[in-house]
């Protein structure tokens, strides 16, 4: 068989332990062998050595893959965390990927509903744009897994794996965890389960001729915005359609009015793909792109997480929190590598008592300089809004005193703004470290931490 390329599209920045688990499984796919214990990635330059927007991964051999390149992408709605495609070309956007990919660091220990529902939408989402697509939920999880699932997490996986959805990176009892074969067991399994607290709307399925009656409430913050709610609901709609049901889906007691129901919310969107009603409130026809994906060359995470990928891979520097921007937030990593869920206030009593001064400001990137003994704090902004960036720069003193002070006090800690977009090629303010322009120029800062100094010269040596 001839060798392609593999281009991995992704909004996230990209980790080697879940490449490493997209490549285990494409050679398992692909019945093909694999070297790829030292695995990097490494940013492309063109020859005048400008960022070329896309990385390359070295260390990975197959005699079916080329090179194997990644690259920035934009959801034009629920957009999964990675599209892979297997050919010669970049992809464009009507060329079908083999893999739809949601990597979740979550596990049902730490949210019954973050783990599963919420992340159910996507698929639902990407088998209108591409129907034939292999469609994986990946587990990267960085604490144990929780040895006894609630029933929640079972229906929910239950769910995914009846709508062909592979679970990869966690151990499932497979006398729990099968795909449903009828919607008669799909309301029997939801009726048998422990009942929603008092005065919560339960979701429960109700079934008479012609018609399924969904119970679950959608309405929050002023809107339809309950995201856990229209994952599940999108999930049962959905696999209740797969399952071969055509006659009328109609969601109950949902809370929303005809004024909170917009022509762009994703639920909306769902809606118009699988046919799903809304009681007492009409489902407007939906604005839906007729494309799933595109290139990203605007988002302010172009910068961090360049510069987070060239530490990296380039210095003896590394990570201990990340937050890019629309990327899923990252634990923080203690020194003996224990994760740590952030927490949103310094106090929740006084935070819920009006007092604001509690929010925990969490910024884009964080990273450790050993060599420096610099702890240096990143807040990622697009260059027309550098101003504002180094004005937040002065919002983390809670941050430092709960996480850095308390786990790296000997680290001397430093703030400063990376920056993409523009055509500027240099930089006049002391407290931004880094731009990566437009035209992919890379341009330190005038008083650029020493890490990133040594990283962009190392990047730069790479390719002379």
């Amino acid at each position: 068989m001839k060798a392609h390329n593999l281009w991995i599209l992704t909004e996230e920045r990209p980790k080697i332990e879940v490449l490493k688990m997209i490549f285990r499984y494409f050679a398992q796919d692909h019945q093909c062998g694999f070297f790829g214990d030292t695995l990097r990635i490494i940013p492309v330059l063109n020859d005048r050595h400008e960022f070329a927007f896309e990385y390359e991964v070295v260390g990975f051999h197959c005699a079916k893959v080329n090179r194997v390149i990644l690259k920035t992408v934009s959801g034009y709605s629920s957009f999964v965390d990675f599209l892979v495609f297997y050919q010669d070309t970049q992809p464009v956007e009507t060329d079908a990927p083999i893999y739809a990919i949601e990597e979740t660091k979550t596990d049902d220990k730490e949210s019954r509903n973050t783990g599963v529902f919420q992340r159910c939408t996507k698929f639902v989402f990407i088998r209108h744009y591409y129907p034939s697509v292999k469609m994986i939920m990946l587990y990267a999880l960085q604490i144990e897994q929780k040895k006894e699932p609630t029933q929640t997490y079972i229906l929910g996986t239950r769910l995914l794996l009846t709508f062909g959805v592979e679970i990869l990176g966690k151990n499932l009892d497979k006398q729990l965890f099968k795909p449903f074969q009828s919607v008669d067991e799909i309301i029997s399994f939801k009726q048998n389960m422990r009942k929603a607290p008092g005065g919560n709307v339960p979701i429960m399925l109700y079934k008479t001729d012609g018609k399924i009656s969904i119970s679950g409430r959608l309405y929050k913050s002023g809107g339809l915005s309950h995201d856990p709610n229209i994952g599940a609901l999108s999930i049962l709609s959905a696999v209740l359609r797969v399952l071969g049901w055509t006659g009328r889906i109609e969601i109950i007691r949902h809370g929303l009015l005809q004024s909170h129901v917009g022509v762009n919310n994703k639920f909306v969107q769902v809606a118009n793909m699988w046919g799903i009603e809304l009681e007492n409130v009409v489902v407007p026809r939906a604005n839906i792109s007729p494309y799933y994906w595109k290139y990203d060359m605007e988002g302010e995470k172009l910068g961090t997480i360049f510069i987070h990928i060239v530490v990296e891979n380039f210095t003896e520097g590394y990570s201990i929190f990340e937050n890019h921007a629309g990327c899923e937030k990252g634990y923080f990593i203690k020194p003996d590598g224990t994760p740590v869920a952030l927490a949103k206030y310094s106090d929740r009593q006084k935070y819920k008592e009006g007092d604001k001064s509690q929010i925990i400001y969490i910024p884009d990137l964080v990273l450790i300089d050993i060599v420096e003994n610099e702890s240096i704090t990143i807040e990622g902004k697009k260059y027309k809004n550098k101003d504002q960036g180094i004005k937040e720069l002065d919002n983390y003193d809670s941050f430092d005193e709960l996480y850095l002070r308390r786990y790296y006090p000997q680290y001397k800690i430093v703030r400063t703004v990376v920056l993409y977009g523009s055509q500027e090629e240099k930089i006049s303010e002391i407290k931004v470290g880094f731009l990566l322009n437009q035209n992919g120029k890379l341009v330190l800062g005038i008083a650029a931490p020493s890490l990133f100094c040594r990283a962009i010269r190392n990047l730069l040596d790479y390719w002379n």
